[in-house]
């Protein structure tokens, strides 16, 4: 299918596009115009996708054949990743990209993904002159670059807080299939080393309105991670409302489902940072709607921003670490009407 997209930010690469996720990705760079090619292994899926988004071409590649993945990545500039779970995924697509000269870019949770391409993947990725940025999405991107909004111009802190809030959680499958393949426990960031948190604890986080004082658990995702690789704070730590978390462990808790014309499911999110140094903390705070569906424009507006820059930097990079994070936020904001930023870098008395 030849495509009739604009081709100027040059061509992008969305495996799984055809997932819950991967269909809103789709979506978005459609509404800015840029040139896509879906790629998965159902070649029947993708051409039902195709023919709603007249234009973009269509590559069945699967995960375990080289070939495939190469003649998938056959002159894309930038690959943007959604199908896991990345555990068994990420390698494959990365090392495809890398072959390709591609930007990398993916929408993981999944800690030690994560971390493997921060340690594994940066050095070839400088030698290929391409930049790969690991988890742009909501758990992940969305909690880095709160955070580093509410860093400010703070060069260390001494501790970083991430919080989220969810009236619901409406786990898709592949987040069911990523909880099982990632069973082990998850680690927090402390006294400046990764550190296993076994048993997690527990307490008390005020929340902005509606949510409210709630009780929240220890939950810590890739915003560990990224955030951990570039601000300079001995602890970072991520919590979770403890309702989303009974809604996540529950099996009888259904997938979303569409509550508008978009496809987005009704569910609300708050996410928070606290950054504190001494007697002094700053915050940084963004809500929202649907968890899923917001890390499209996440990760479509970090490839439009890097595929449009003139980007010196490779490797491997954290989201806050290559974007102005507040310019990005604000940016973001202005275009989503559900979602609402407030960034306080005001120095309040603890």
């Amino acid at each position: 299918m030849a495509s009739s997209m604009s081709n100027h930010q040059g061509k992008i690469v969305v495996f799984g596009a055809s997932g819950h996720t991967g269909r809103f990705v789709v979506a978005e760079l459609e509404r800015r115009a840029m040139n896509a090619v879906l790629v998965g292994r159902d070649a029947d899926k993708l051409s039902r996708l195709a023919a709603e988004h007249p234009g973009m071409d269509v590559r069945v590649a699967s995960m375990d054949d080289a070939s495939s993945l190469d003649r998938a990545l056959g002159g894309a500039s930038l690959v943007i990743h959604c199908a896991g779970p990345f555990v068994d995924t990420a390698e494959p697509v990365i090392e495809a990209a890398l072959r390709a000269r591609a930007h990398y870019l993916d929408v993981s949770a999944e800690q030690r993904v994560t971390l493997a391409t921060f340690e594994r993947f940066a050095e070839a990725a400088r030698a290929a002159g391409v930049v790969l940025i690991p988890s742009m999405g909501f758990f992940g991107a969305l909690g880095d670059l709160v955070a580093t909004a509410a860093m400010g111009d703070w060069i260390s802190a001494d501790e970083i807080r991430v919080a989220v809030a969810l009236d619901s959680w409406k786990p898709t499958q592949g987040t069911r299939l990523t909880g099982e393949k990632n069973p082990g426990p998850r680690s927090a960031y402390s006294k400046s080393m990764l550190t296993p948190v076994e048993d997690p604890p527990s307490g008390i986080w005020h929340f902005s309105p509606p949510f409210g004082i709630q009780e929240v658990v220890a939950f810590p995702l890739t915003e560990t991670i990224v955030i951990s690789r570039h601000l300079r704070s001995p602890e970072v730590h991520a919590f979770l409302n403890r309702t989303a978390l009974e809604d996540l462990h529950d099996p009888n808790t259904p997938a979303p489902t569409a509550a508008d014309e978009s496809g987005h499911s009704d569910q609300m999110f708050l996410m928070q940072a606290v950054v504190r140094k001494g007697g002094e903390e700053r915050t940084a705070s963004v809500a929202g709607q649907d968890i899923y569906a917001i890390t499209a424009p996440l990760v479509v507006k970090a490839a439009q921003e890097v595929l449009e820059s003139d980007l010196r930097t490779t490797g491997t990079c954290a989201p806050g670490e290559i974007f102005n994070a507040e310019e990005f936020l604000r940016a973001l904001a202005s275009e989503l009407p559900s979602l609402h930023l407030e960034v306080q870098l005001t120095k309040v008395p603890l």
